[in-house]
């Protein structure tokens, strides 16, 4: 079955940076674009970045343009989120999401902290 499992996040301090990795398995990674999603207390979720299944194309959020990178390493069945210059707003719990076949597949999330 698809499964999608995000690491990296935790609390960092206005400014710093983090790396969140999402490792996917289940269905033919580099044939699937992949996304990262963001949802903050209260809010609803949002598209963070997308990578097309080459890595070829991104697409970024505009609060985030410019700080974040999203990348992909299909023989490691993985996708990354770099997280420069963190801003409180930038605290949420993320998502990786893809939609493989048509069907929608979320991960658990991993919760980004930022405070000083």
């Amino acid at each position: 079955q698809v499964q999608l499992v995000e690491s990296g996040g935790g609390l960092v301090q206005p400014g710093g940076s983090l790396r969140l990795s999402c490792v996917a398995s289940g269905f033919t990674f580099s044939r699937s674009v992949m996304k990262w999603y963001r949802q903050a207390p209260g809010k609803e979720r949002e598209l963070v970045a997308t990578i097309t299944e080459t890595g070829v194309r991104t697409n970024y959020a505009d609060s985030v343009k410019g700080r974040f990178t999203i990348s992909r390493d299909n023989a490691k069945n993985t996708v990354y989120l770099q997280m420069n210059n963190l801003k409180p707003d930038d605290t949420a719990v993320y998502y990786c999401n893809t939609q493989p076949s048509g069907i929608v597949y979320w991960g658990r999330g991993t919760q980004v902290t930022v405070s000083s």
